[in-house]
């Protein structure tokens, strides 16, 4: 099938409903497009990807803010291959043909997404490689452990900050909050921990009125960081980048910072909402935790699988006029990395209830040559971090019912407004200074809740509830895993702690939790 746009900004438009048609109000624009932004597209985008597949296929014409066209890639494969064919799709946003001719202004709701700037996430070829060298050898010197005990550390202090009330919300009190601290300690920026820093950073990639202000005091930060790195170089990313032998000026390293700063922080703080909800919620992951076969990692690659960070990615720019899921697609056409729907796929998904435990092959990083490089990272963060909160607060509880939970959404990601908790007060504990977060490696901390990954041969027969065997292996034939979470006790011995304790069956060994908690409270 192909339906190439047949509306642009300023040509002849093709039927619009009448004022008083239904459809107004609905998503449809100009041209009977469907609008990408509004209420109904973040009510409920799962529902607007499966009426543009429905209607259109695996490539989809869709509507930015401003009535703006693109096209949506909804497909699996077409999403691969877009990612992995930067000679056909750059990642150059200057190619845009509606930015060339004035249809986009600078001030455009979307424009901290789209607007070039020189580091490597707009780069292709020799560029992209010498940029992108250096963001991937600096994300190498992270020790990935001192990484960890920030993790266990900054959890702790949270926890501290609202254990004695009861109640949570989860969202803004500990999600929210969590990855900005790590990504500040990990840059080399501690100190610019503050509220103000946390809203600018929820709010830059949002489309809203405020993002480009919020762009600048985010950015200026970076700056400042930059030009103390110069003088006084510490052991931490912004000095890794500022000393590579790339020799990247000052304006690429506040930029590339500014990047991973905010794509980190953003993913990380959706994923761990998410993943907290699921645990909560979810009466598969209930009933597997209950019977000890669901880790922590696991819950968090499921989540990858079911709602990703980001549901989208902005975008590709096509080098010349090319076919991609049937369209028509011109030079100049942006094109948008479908992340959830691309998960969703029913040629790669069929079942959408399937357990995906061991299959990464979904897209919640993007792919290709410009696939996150710190994926690895937030994984740490969200799988540490709610290991660590559920060892201080096992009894951790939903405060209200399922479907009074809501979210806000954009093109780039769907947000889960709050998630309320309760739990039985309990009495602050010490935290503990962290290590530094470059290599070498430094003792292990007896407090940690560290969380590893055990690889094993997938178990064929289980029964319904169980990890799955091969028969329940993904679309990309990946092999089951199984995740084991552990924590050292002060003997150097381990313990199961990846499960949360309430939800066990009576049958279950309560005396080790007992021994956990008592070790936990002594150290």
């Amino acid at each position: 099938m192909t339906t190439p746009f047949h509306y642009e900004p300023g040509a002849a438009q093709g039927p619009v409903p009448p004022p008083e048609c239904p459809a107004h109000g609905l998503g449809i624009g100009p041209g009977g497009l469907r609008r990408l932004y509004g209420p109904e597209a973040e009510r409920d985008p799962h529902g607007l990807y499966d009426k543009l597949r429905a209607e259109h296929g695996s490539v989809a014409p869709v509507l930015l803010h401003g009535d703006v066209p693109a096209w949506l890639v909804l497909g699996h494969s077409e999403n691969l291959y877009m990612t992995r064919t930067p000679s056909q799709f750059s990642r150059d946003s200057r190619r845009w043909r509606a930015l060339q001719d004035g249809t986009v202004a600078p001030d455009h709701p979307l424009a901290p997404i789209f607007t070039w700037q020189p580091v490597c996430v707009f780069a292709d070829g020799a560029t992209h490689e010498r940029q992108r060298g250096a963001v991937t050898d600096s994300m190498g010197r992270i020790d990935t452990r001192g990484v960890r005990r920030h993790v266990n550390r900054y959890s702790n202090r949270l926890v501290n900050d609202f254990c004695q009330e009861g109640r949570v919300d989860l969202v803004s009190q500990f999600a929210e909050r969590l990855p900005m601290m790590v990504m500040c300690a990990i840059l080399g920026m501690p100190e610019e921990y503050n509220d103000r820093m946390v809203q600018a950073a929820r709010d830059m990639t949002r489309g809203t009125a405020t993002a480009i202000a919020s762009n600048a005091y985010v950015l200026e930060a970076l700056t400042r960081l930059v030009r103390r790195r110069r003088r006084e170089p510490a052991d931490d990313f912004a000095t890794w980048l500022v000393e590579h032998p790339a020799g990247m000026n000052d304006q690429e390293v506040s930029e590339h910072l500014r990047l991973i700063f905010i794509t980190a922080y953003e993913a990380t703080a959706n994923l761990i909402a998410n993943v907290l909800r699921m645990v909560l919620t979810d009466p598969r992951f209930r009933a597997r935790l209950s019977g000890g076969h669901m880790t922590v990692p696991e819950a968090v690659e499921q989540s990858l699988w079911d709602e990703p960070p980001f549901t989208a990615v902005f975008g590709r720019w096509a080098v010349g006029d090319t076919e991609l899921g049937g369209q028509q697609i011109r030079a100049g056409d942006a094109l948008i990395v479908g992340i959830a729907p691309a998960n969703t796929d029913p040629v790669v998904r069929p079942d959408l209830n399937a357990d995906m435990e061991g299959n990464r092959a979904h897209l919640a990083f993007s792919g290709g040559p410009h696939e996150c490089p710190g994926q690895d990272i937030g994984r740490a963060i969200a799988d540490v971090g709610v290991d660590a909160l559920l060892m201080r607060l096992p009894d951790l509880e939903l405060a209200v019912d399922e479907s009074e939970l809501s979210w806000i959404g954009n093109i780039l990601g769907r947000h889960l407004v709050e998630l309320p908790a309760d739990f039985a007060a309990r009495e602050p504990q010490d935290d503990k200074e962290p290590p530094s977060m470059g290599r070498p490696n430094l003792p292990r901390q007896d407090w940690e809740a560290q969380s590893t990954v055990r690889h094993t041969a997938p178990t064929p027969g289980r029964t319904p509830g169980a990890a799955p065997g091969p028969a329940s292996m993904g679309a990309m034939g990946a092999p089951g895993v199984t995740s084991t979470v552990t924590v050292t006790d002060e003997s150097g011995g381990t313990s199961a702690a990846g499960r949360i304790p309430q939800q066990r069956r009576q049958a279950a060994p309560a005396r080790l939790w007992r021994a956990v908690s008592r070790w936990w409270s002594d150290n």
